[in-house]
Parts: C-alpha cells; sequence; structure tokens
C-alpha cells in the first residue's frame, strides 16, 4: 500500500451545469480508454493516484482549477462513465452516505470481477484503513466526508478521498495506491503537495511515531484502568495533585470520559496485536488515538511525529469563465476525435491480430 499525496483546495460550493457535466462524462470515459489501450489498466489506476495527475485531469476535463468541487464533479463523471465491463474497473463510493456504502460496492466489484473472497475481504479492510489513516492518525485538522475506492478486474486498487476544515474553509484531497510495502503505518506516501501547513499535526504513520505506535498497542494490552489518571478532568482541566492551572489552551488534549473510557475497555478485551488492528477497532478515533500518543511521551519518553506529511493544466477553460469561458465547439471536438482515435487503434489492433493468425496459419 502506498500514499501518494495530498492536495489543499478553496471550499466552493455550487454545482457544474448540465452542459458541462455531460461532456466531463464523456471526455473522462474516452480519456481513459485512451490510457488503458496505450499503456494499460495498471496505468491509469497509478496516474489517478497521482495528485498533480489528477488536478490537471479535473482541469482538462473543465471544472474549476483550485476548487474543493474539482473532487466530487471529477469523481462523480467517471462514476458515470466507468463501465467494469469496458474498463475493468469500478469506482465505490462518493461523498457523504455514499461514502459509507464503500464496503458493499467493493464486494459488488469483487462478484463482478470473479475476485476471490479473501482479496474482497482485503479491499474491503484496506479501504476501511485508508480512512481511518487520514482522518485519525494524520490529525491536521481536516475530517474526512468524501471516500473513493477504485477496484479493477486484477484486484488493483487506488483511494481519492476528501477532508474538510471549517475553520480556514479548505478542503484537502488524499490519494492512495495499492502497491507491495511490508509495513502500512510506515511512512506510506511517496509525495504529499499543498501550499498550507497545518502547525503541530500528530502524524502516526511517520517513522518517528514508530516506537508510539508500540507503546500504544501496549498500554492497551495492559488493562487500561492504570491509564485513568491521565484521563481525569473537570471542567476541561487536567486534574493533578497540587498542580493547578488557569483556563488553558489544549498542551494535552486527551480528557476522555468514562463512556468514552469503555471503548479502551472494550479494546483490551480483544488484545489487538498490532496497531493497525488497535486502530481498526469500533470507536478508535482521532481523540484516543491522540491521547494514546501523549501518554507514549509523558509516560515512556517516546514522541510521536508532530509534522504535517503534507508536500495544473487547462484545455477548456472553466465553468466559471477562469481562465476562459468552456468552448462547447471545441470541446466535443476534443471528445470526438478521442474516440475516432479509438476506433483506429482498435481497428489496427484487429489488423494486426489478423495477420498474426494467418502467418500463423501459413507457418503451421
Amino acid at each position: 500500500m502506498q500514499r501518494r499525496g495530498a492536495v489543499n483546495l478553496p471550499l466552493h460550493g455550487g454545482h457544474p451545469p448540465r452542459w458541462l457535466f455531460s461532456r466531463m462524462v464523456e471526455l473522462s470515459g474516452a480519456l481513459t480508454s485512451v490510457i488503458i489501450e496505450e499503456y494499460s489498466l495498471n496505468e491509469f489506476i497509478r496516474r489517478i493516484s497521482n495528485p498533480y495527475w489528477f488536478q490537471a485531469f479535473s482541469c482538462v476535463l473543465g471544472f474549476d482549477w483550485h476548487s474543493s468541487g474539482t473532487t466530487t464533479t471529477t469523481m462523480g463523471a467517471l462514476k458515470e462513465s466507468l463501465s467494469p465491463e469496458e474498463h475493468g474497473i469500478y469506482l465505490s463510493g462518493g461523498k457523504g452516505a455514499k461514502s459509507r456504502k464503500t464496503p458493499d460496492g467493493i464486494a459488488h466489484a469483487g462478484e463482478i470481477f470473479n475476485l476471490k473472497t479473501k482479496t474482497t475481504e482485503k479491499l474491503i479492510e484496506t479501504s476501511k484503513l485508508s480512512a481511518k489513516i487520514d482522518n485519525s492518525c494524520i490529525q491536521d485538522g481536516y475530517t474526512l466526508y468524501q471516500h473513493n475506492f477504485f477496484v479493477t478486474e486484477k484486484g488493483d486498487w487506488a483511494v481519492i478521498q476528501q477532508g474538510m476544515n471549517t475553520d480556514n474553509k479548505y478542503a484537502r484531497r488524499y490519494h492512495w495506491m495499492g502497491e507491495e510495502v511490508d509495513d502500512l503505518l510506515m511512512d506510506p506516501h511517496s509525495g504529499i503537495s499543498c501550499d498550507m501547513k497545518t502547525p503541530q499535526t500528530l502524524n502516526m504513520t511517520d517513522k518517528q511515531s514508530k516506537s508510539a505506535q508500540k507503546i500504544s498497542v501496549d498500554l492497551i494490552n495492559d488493562n487500561p484502568d492504570h491509564l485513568r489518571q491521565y484521563f481525569k478532568r473537570k471542567d476541561n482541566q487536567m486534574l493533578l495533585e497540587d498542580f493547578t492551572m488557569p483556563e488553558h489552551h489544549p498542551v494535552l488534549d486527551m480528557d476522555i470520559s468514562d463512556k468514552e473510557f469503555e471503548v479502551l475497555k472494550n479494546a483490551w478485551e480483544i488484545q489487538p496485536e498490532n496497531y493497525e488492528e488497535l486502530i481498526l477497532l469500533q470507536g478508535i478515533g482521532p481523540k484516543k488515538i491522540r491521547a494514546l500518543a501523549l501518554i507514549s511521551d509523558l509516560v515512556y519518553g517516546e514522541p510521536a511525529s508532530w509534522k504535517d506529511p503534507v508536500k495544473y493544466s487547462f484545455t477548456h477553460g472553466g465553468k466559471d469563465g477562469f481562465p476562459y469561458p468552456v468552448d462547447k465547439e471545441v470541446y466535443d471536438n476534443s471528445i470526438q476525435t478521442i474516440k475516432d482515435a479509438l476506433d483506429q487503434a482498435r481497428i489496427k489492433k484487429d489488423e494486426k491480430l489478423k495477420a498474426i493468425k494467418r502467418l500463423d496459419d501459413f507457418i503451421s
């Protein structure tokens, strides 16, 4: 598994006009077919999981170059244009309630592509893990609100998901691609790019957090009752014997209620074997992950990483007229040109196959 990158985008409202979206559906499907024909299915997955290529792809389709809606609209167009039978790709998930149906979509893809049950179950777990990491293990202030999962006929996958920060009015897009690596929770990204960095971002996937990961699991597996002393609170203040502070900015932001503490007790009863199992347990969210990381530093002197891990093209204009209005005639001509090129490529491919067959028959 490899986390490919992240992009920050300003939050914009509104919807694409129908005349534009219908063309985005056609063009996105045609471009996808070209890449698969010219290169391979895996190459399309590699490209779509690259934040820079995805941004250029969205701009070619004619949507706003820097809007948060770029993700929603481009993914919506791909969801309508991609055909499992034609392209060998199934796109599951979406925005809001649709994102929570991703496991059902992956299961359906497994049936369409006749994937092994074990493979399908692993893909569902991967979907959940990638969402948990970007929403809870990397605490950059962005809450996920959409999750899109690509599955190919060979069982390859990619994730494109987006989080929202209501304070700074920005969205951040995360890209993942399935690759063989030893550790799913250790520096999984190959590159993250954006113009904004969040100060003091807890990153439990950084190699600096490896010891904090292990201690977090040990703290849970060793009856968490002994952790209560760190979770006591009153009026949102930490209670330390003979040490009283005035109202404070959250330095140790790990106040946990008795009800929330029961989640830790349940985790102890399960006895997770590793950090991946721990964070996938129901109820283990950002607050508890952060609390365990802080205790790891406070008690055992093993700090987690607090560095934010985050590291354009026009063809047809944009829906808001920037850098120029969309020319419908040019757009339609682009779609037809690509379709004609595809048809010609397929004809030539058929002719080559027939020639090889004739040569084989002659030799025989």
